[in-house]
């Protein structure tokens, strides 16, 4: 999933559940309407690949590296903001359907992700 600074879902993709989801990442920032000044995300996110896909759109990344890797500069004050995304997976959790995945195909579970994220885009 991919929000705005807001926290108002942007896009979604839906990956198998042992998989990572750093190859989604790209075709999610694809997705934007613009270039954001910053991508924040975790330290799942980590790539040099991915790191220098962002640059080469125009942002900046905010992803730490992992604890056996080199440091790279990630400022603090914007990597505390990651928690947007999952303060906005808590909201669509608070729907049942979303919490326990009722829907069985991907197609179903997408159109119920979209339901939540209309009404919280509405709520907001």
């Amino acid at each position: 999933m991919i929000a705005d600074g807001l926290g108002r879902a942007i896009a979604f993709r839906i990956a198998p559940g042992q998989a990572r989801e750093l190859p989604h990442a790209i075709p999610l920032l694809e997705q934007l309407p613009g270039v954001p000044t910053w991508v924040v995300g975790d330290r799942d996110y980590t790539s040099h690949d991915f790191r220098e896909h962002i640059w080469s759109i125009g942002a900046r990344p905010a992803i730490p590296p992992q604890r056996h890797e080199a440091p790279v500069a990630c400022p603090e004050w914007i990597y505390n903001n990651r928690n947007v995304v999952e303060r906005l997976w808590a909201r669509f959790k608070e729907w049942r359907a979303v919490a326990t995945r009722y829907e069985k195909t991907a197609s179903s579970f997408m159109g119920i992700l979209c339901l939540a994220a209309t009404l919280d885009w509405i709520k907001r």
